[in-house]
């Protein structure tokens, strides 16, 4: 299915909602002027990991924060049922990634005053994610558009999200506002220095030339300069012979050392990138939830593989 076709069909899905979805906006605009209790969790629904992780570690026993997503699923290219949609609307706050992230979002009927667009501000950082359109996993066929929706993989980026999600937390409980800008401090403090760890790992992969095997990489490589070429390869796939031979077309013309994967890469496309002299290293993008540990784990965990990586020019 084209991504033209799936975001028709999630219109038409969600049409068949709009009376009741309607009602649950005027329902909701009611609670926004009448907020719960004081000692009463909000709830907040977020439309990828890094969201609910910074939403959770930032409001800490003051929210309850869902992301529905099922397991393995790329929340970028997921669609919601309508009952989903109806959660989302019901929430006490909703946060938005920004950057075309989550389509699906301009098809539902969302309350404006519980909507916080985490990017907003940050448009002129917005850079390009070119036109790749190809299919995998339970998504089915999607494109990869003109701006790049992966902002959190620049943590200075990263950031300014996060003080965008203290603020929305701030203003749905403003007594505890002190203590959100507490756990802010501190969250922004791990985004910076994973930030300077990356950039001082990564500064010897200049000019090495770098491969991406998904084009969700970037807003990292504009961070850090790197100037890499993407593929639309996943990892638990062989790339075909086609790809294969587009590879060693690129390779002709700009060498390359290393090749970051969004996971485990097959066995024996690993050997053929080495026989290549091609590193595959994996550095995941955090999107969903991962199975130990958190965004930081997750983060470090990244920034050791690259660390441990001494790229050969």
């Amino acid at each position: 299915m084209s991504n033209r076709s799936l975001l028709s069909t999630v219109f038409l899905t969600l049409s068949a909602t709009v009376l009741l979805a309607c009602q649950k906006a005027d329902e909701q605009d009611a609670v926004a002027a009448d907020p719960s209790p004081a000692n009463e969790n909000r709830i907040v629904y977020a439309v990828n990991y890094p969201l609910a992780w910074m939403a959770q570690f930032i409001g800490d026993d003051a929210v309850v924060v869902e992301l529905p997503v099922p397991e393995g699923v790329d929340p970028a290219h997921w669609s919601p049922s309508p009952d989903v949609v109806l959660d989302y609307q019901g929430a006490d706050l909703v946060l938005l990634n920004g950057a075309g992230y989550a389509e699906w979002i301009q098809f539902a009927s969302l309350s404006p005053g519980k909507v916080v667009d985490t990017s907003r501000g940050l448009e002129g950082r917005f850079v390009a994610g070119g036109e790749v359109v190809h299919a995998h996993g339970a998504g089915g066929e999607h494109e990869h558009g003109n701006v790049a929706s992966h902002t959190w993989l620049d943590p200075t980026l990263a950031m300014q999200q996060a003080s965008s999600v203290a603020g929305a937390l701030s203003t749905l409980l403003p007594s505890r506002e002190a203590e959100f800008q507490q756990r802010l401090d501190a969250l922004q403090t791990e985004l910076r220095e994973l930030d300077q760890g990356l950039e001082s790992a990564f500064a010897g992969w200049q000019g090495v030339g770098v491969l991406y095997s998904h084009p969700v990489y970037q807003y990292l490589d504009a961070r850090y300069e790197l100037k890499g070429t993407a593929l639309p390869w996943e990892p638990g796939e062989d790339p075909g012979a086609a790809e294969w031979e587009r590879l060693g077309s690129i390779l002709a013309e700009q060498p390359a050392a290393v090749m970051l994967w969004e996971g485990e890469p097959l066995p024996v496309t690993a050997e053929r990138l080495r026989a290549l002299g091609v590193e595959p290293v994996v550095f995941e993008t955090g999107a969903v939830r991962p199975t130990e540990g958190d965004y930081m784990t997750l983060m470090n965990k990244n920034l050791e593989r690259v660390v441990a990586l001494e790229p050969q020019s």
